[in-house]
């Protein structure tokens, strides 16, 4: 069985790329694509003994059954390691005339200084994608989630951001990050500048270098075991508190199984439970915003504790729908601002049917990563398992006109007064929507969920004015349903 395409060089030919695989071996191969060999290595390693115990009393017919699925999901992994591996290593273009926003940090590429600190800052970020080779699935054959668990894994990601940002000092990146990151990006520059740039940094001589090298080692030490510990809850393993097996078992509740398509709304939902049910997490609360409104008291009960304990820290989730079939331009302008403030943690969106975890963006284009390249599991039982593979030192642009309207947006608050410090920076971010209905609205009091649920709901939310209203077509959105 084969999956052929075709990819273009860099150069603007084209190559035709296939996977061809053996049933009787389970094994693939590329033809065709000696750029990005090294991509499908592991691939090529991969056993069946890895897509979990084999159950000696079945049935024939039952083994054959099962054998068909792990062969149709291995399949599905190596094209998808072919087909995004391919673009992962492509540059994105930045100019340097216009800052890049970063989860509420700007970024001059203009200056080599900033260059290196953006650069630093994006390979920090925990990057969780598709993963191959993990314990089955419960109640399922699946031993992979490529194909079906992008939302969940963009979900992972800002929850992941959350994590870093509640355990972690401001500013902190990850150490092996200054060695690992190199030119990732194209920018449009000048060379005589990088150069001078480069020959003002030299000045700073070997010594003072090494000596804060040596200074910067030795107060990673305890920051990176604190790290490992972050990546490890995010293990594709059962026990993993915030991996693929824990939020599938959590998304049964809302009628969701392995391999089921799962919106940004429901991911949020099943962030929320996998939080609450996290015993490595007691000061840290997730809530998730009703009919696009953050119910102040809601979320005052949620993080209020007796004196003298100090508030919780809670994540804010907001589901929201910007649009019909399509993103409505308005909001675009609105989802910018949002991105610049230092509370925001994220965006759970991307291309319909195609899910992106958006962190920032320069000019008219997004900044995401990309959770659909699929990498063999990682053994986090080891001692010192590698961290590379949950790091991206790619970043990728995308057009805000691509953008599906289905999306969750995260916030996160520290303490008391950071919370009212977010309503306050987030509640003027939303008053830039001109022209449309605000993205979502803060409102003292508690929901009235309850209520609602004895209640019979139409669940068609109308996005345009009064004078447009009609029915949104949303079969190919990330989303299965429209908010109300």
């Amino acid at each position: 069985m084969t999956y052929s395409d075709q990819r273009r060089h860099n150069d603007g030919s084209r190559m035709k790329v296939k996977v061809v695989m053996n049933p009787s071996t389970s094994s693939a191969h590329c033809v065709g694509q000696s750029p990005t060999d090294d991509l499908m290595d592991d691939w090529l390693l991969l056993s069946t003994e890895s897509a979990g115990p084999q159950h000696l009393e079945v049935s024939r017919e039952d083994q054959e059954g099962e054998d068909r699925g792990k062969f149709k999901s291995k399949l599905v992994s190596a094209w998808n390691s072919v087909k995004y591996g391919w673009s992962l290593k492509q540059k994105s273009k930045f100019s340097k005339s216009s800052p890049v926003i970063m989860l509420g940090q700007s970024y001059e590429l203009k200056d080599q200084g900033e260059r290196e600190r953006f650069r630093r800052s994006f390979a920090s970020l925990l990057w969780l994608t598709y993963r191959r080779g993990f314990p089955s699935l419960a109640g399922s054959s699946l031993t992979t989630d490529s194909g079906w668990g992008c939302v969940l894994r963009t979900g992972q990601m800002l929850l992941a951001q959350g994590l870093l940002l509640h355990l972690r000092p401001p500013g902190w990146t990850w150490s092996v990050s200054h060695h690992a990151v190199k030119d990732d990006m194209d920018l449009l520059v000048t060379r005589t500048t990088d150069s001078a740039e480069r020959g003002m940094n030299l000045k700073e001589g070997p010594s003072k270098r090494g000596r804060k090298l040596s200074l910067d080692s030795c107060l990673n030490r305890t920051m990176e075991a604190s790290h490992r510990r972050v990546v490890s809850w995010f293990a594709d393993h059962p026990t993993a508190p915030f991996g693929i097996h824990k939020l599938v078992e959590l998304g049964k509740s809302s009628g969701k199984k392995a391999g089921d398509w799962y919106g940004p709304s429901i991911v949020a939902h099943i962030l929320r439970k996998a939080v609450a049910a996290s015993a490595d997490l007691p000061n840290l609360v997730v809530y998730v915003a009703q009919d696009c409104t953050i119910y102040l008291e809601d979320v005052r009960s949620l993080c209020e504790r007796p004196p003298p304990q100090s508030w919780k820290s809670v994540i804010i989730l907001v589901p929201v729908r910007l649009g019909g079939q399509d993103l409505n331009p308005s909001y675009i302008t609105c989802v910018k601002k949002l991105l610049t403030l230092q509370c925001c943690i994220g965006i759970i969106g991307g291309k319909p049917k195609h899910s992106l975890f958006f962190i920032g963006f320069q000019d008219d284009h997004l900044l995401y990563l990309d959770p659909h390249y699929c990498q063999p599991t990682v053994d986090i039982t080891k001692e010192s398992f590698p961290l590379e593979s949950f790091h991206c030192k790619y970043p990728r642009k995308m057009s805000f006109s691509r953008m599906d309207p289905s999306c969750t947006i995260g916030f996160y608050a520290k303490g008391q007064k950071d919370f009212e410090s977010l309503c306050t920076v987030v509640y003027e971010a939303l008053s830039t929507s001109a022209g449309a209905y605000p993205m979502f609205i803060f409102a003292e009091g508690k929901s009235q969920e309850e209520e609602r649920s004895k209640t019979p709901t139409n669940n068609i939310t109308y996005i345009q004015r009064k004078s447009e209203r009609k029915r949104v077509d949303t079969s190919n959105s990330l989303d299965e349903f429209v908010l109300l």
